[in-house]
């Protein structure tokens, strides 16, 4: 799996429990077979879209806090392709 979808999928599962849109998006990423985060952006909906919108800009800000700027950097991506 890409590092940026494995990024990705990690913060899926903190959403999984309470958020059923977050818990539909770590299954189809866990169970899909996206080469890219291109790829797994192209098979969204728009409700998966405003999901992701609405959580990552979160996580990008918690990981630069962390100063963890590859995972920010990785989530990042995803997130400008979502536009």
């Amino acid at each position: 799996m890409d590092k940026t979808l494995g990024y990705l999928r990690e913060i899926l599962s903190n959403y999984s429990e309470e958020h059923s849109e977050g818990r539909h998006l770590y299954r189809k990423l866990a169970e899909g077979h996206f080469s890219s985060e291109g790829s797994f952006v192209r098979h969204l909906n728009q409700k998966e879209i405003d999901f992701l919108n609405k959580i990552l800009p979160n996580e990008i800000k918690y990981a630069k806090e962390e100063q963890d700027e590859k995972r920010a950097h990785e989530l990042n991506e995803v997130y400008e392709l979502l536009f």
